[in-house]
């Protein structure tokens, strides 16, 4: 399986620590083969230090996804390192605390309009910025978080990621006579920096956001454990996968096919369901 990105660009977002998906799948990228670029936003002194952590160290172009003339300058910048792109990662999301953590029926608009632009409408800013530098079999991949049911504390963000997921449909839809797949990733709970951020004012003792997922998950899951979602990232981003698009790719243990009973810790002790 090495080597499945040999010879493509890749330009990816979110690389803002190690524990990041993003620097998981730009890790393994590197590792198949491809040449990565990276955006930063805001500290990019920070995205540079983590950037030295790769296997090889990329080039980190500034992007933030709500300003009009960072993206409409986007391509001829990233030109100045390549003269194609092959696959985007969107792995950006931002929520202002007043959004999330039960404050659902208190948000403003402003802090929802905050959540919708930065969490899904850039999703295809991002990508029609690229598309002067991508062609045919180019691959767009971001990345979801379920959005079929309400979790505590996700609110608005939650509503965002179904607009995600939407909007790749439609991306999906006007790309796809320009050969180029638009997909996501919907990963079970990591240990993020946005993760973290969601109830971040726990009482001692109680459980943070996810805790639930390894008795849900009839495969089990470790949150800690970057691999399996970059490697479904880098497998979206490959050829392996020529006519797939508009989909959404569950990478959770299988959480997301179970109801709400804990079917592994059951399985584990010999409970029937």
């Amino acid at each position: 399986m090495m080597g499945l990105l040999t010879g493509k660009t890749l330009l990816i977002t979110g690389v803002i620590t190690d524990s990041s998906i993003a620097f998981h799948t730009a890790r393994l990228a590197q590792e198949h083969g491809a040449r990565v670029i990276l955006t930063g936003y805001g500290r990019l002194s920070l995205v540079q230090r983590i950037a030295r952590r790769l296997p090889q160290t990329p080039a980190v172009v500034e992007l933030d996804v709500t300003n009009e003339e960072q993206l409409a300058s986007l391509s001829d910048r990233l030109a100045e390192h390549t003269d194609h792109i092959d696959g985007v990662l969107h792995s950006v999301a931002f929520a202002p605390p007043g959004a999330l953590d039960g404050n659902f029926l208190t948000t403003s608009w402003q802090e929802a309009a905050t959540t919708f632009q930065v969490s899904a409408y850039s999703l295809q800013a991002l990508t029609v910025a690229t598309l002067p530098l991508m062609g045919r079999g180019g691959s767009v991949v971001g990345l979801d978080f379920d959005a079929t049911s309400a979790w505590s504390g996700y609110d608005w963000m939650g509503v965002a990621k179904a607009g995600l997921e939407s909007c790749t449909r439609y991306l999906a839809s006007h790309l796809g006579a320009q050969g180029i797949r638009v997909n996501l990733v919907a990963a079970g709970p990591l240990l993020t920096l946005a993760a973290r951020n969601i109830s971040p004012d726990l009482e001692a003792g109680d459980a943070p956001f996810g805790a639930e997922w390894g008795e849900r998950a009839p495969l089990g899951w470790d949150p800690a454990d970057f691999e399996p979602v970059a490697r479904a990232c880098v497998t979206l981003l490959s050829d392996l996968l020529p006519a797939t698009t508009g989909e959404i790719l569950h990478v959770d243990g299988g959480a997301h096919a179970i109801g709400d009973r804990p079917a592994r810790a059951a399985a584990l002790s010999g409970t029937a369901l």
